[in-house]
């Protein structure tokens, strides 16, 4: 059985989820489907590179991840195909692959050419679904699509080096659940710069100092309890490799958050600064 995922800006209220999953499963009905997230913002394909690159690894090698996130076919965006780290991705060239991209060179990606082979009014989705459910079979991407070279990048998916190499500016990328701050400031990128040096980051409100190995590394002292430390503000690299802000313990719809008490929205400034 084949896995196939779904990372879009549907949302669930509507149809358009529950019709995706019957175009699949009515092309390949042993196909496994997994969400992945239906609530990225409309069209914000930062926030949707982000999360699939979060994601994708936890899957088996050969998942195939569709991203159906500002994927409208049209002058400026291709569809594409993009085999990678033994995983498939299919999306529009609009940025959101890139992201994956600045790590490890991709093994094959391809401009989807089949577009003329379905009905005159399949939609985009439909020919991703076919995609989808193509590899899925086992099927190549060179039956789908021509080979190509490169994709578009997303530049606000790089954190910038400093001409001095004693700071990294990076922006905040994405907001989770509990209002902690992603920003696209690597942990690789961090440790390459940093070369041992004390280092401080600077947002628009609040410095921090330390980054912690994880959440409950703020409990620092053995002489009080944990529940002492709540509401502290705390930085570690998170799970997907990130510089991640947060306060420790929150709840957004009680004390609030990173996002709300720092003050800090998306595409904002956050930067780490290196002392020699």
């Amino acid at each position: 059985m084949s896995i196939i995922t779904l990372t879009t800006d549907y949302g669930l209220k509507d149809h358009f989820v529950g019709a995706l999953k019957g175009k699949i499963l009515s092309e390949y009905s042993e196909a496994k489907i997994i969400d992945i997230s239906h609530h990225i913002d409309p069209f914000n394909t930062v926030e949707a590179s982000y999360i699939v690159g979060a994601a994708y690894s936890s899957f088996p090698k050969g998942t195939v991840h569709l991203i159906g996130v500002d994927m409208e076919l049209n002058k400026e965006n291709q569809h594409i195909a993009m085999q990678w780290n033994d995983s498939y991705f299919i999306a529009a060239d609009n940025g959101i692959l890139s992201m994956l991209s600045q790590k490890i060179v991709p093994q094959k990606m391809v401009a989807i050419n089949i577009h003329d082979r379905l009905p005159s009014d399949a939609s985009g989705m439909d020919v991703f679904v076919k995609v989808a459910c193509h590899i899925a079979k086992g099927g190549l991407l060179n039956v789908i699509g021509r080979e190509i070279a490169t994709i578009k990048e997303i530049t606000a998916l790089k954190a910038v080096i400093s001409d001095t190499n004693n700071a990294i500016k990076g922006h905040v990328v994405y907001i989770d659940h509990f209002g902690n701050v992603v920003t696209n400031i690597s942990k690789q990128q961090f440790v390459e710069v940093a070369k041992g040096r004390p280092y401080e980051i600077i947002m628009r409100t609040k410095n921090i100092k330390t980054i912690l190995p994880n959440y409950s590394a703020i409990a620092s002292s053995e002489k009080y309890p944990i529940k002492n430390y709540e509401g502290e503000k705390l930085a570690i690299f998170n799970e997907a490799g990130y510089l991640e802000i947060a306060i420790f313990r929150s709840n957004p719809a009680a004390v609030g958050s990173a996002h709300s008490l720092l003050g800090l929205n998306y595409r904002d400034v956050v930067s780490i600064e290196f002392k020699n």
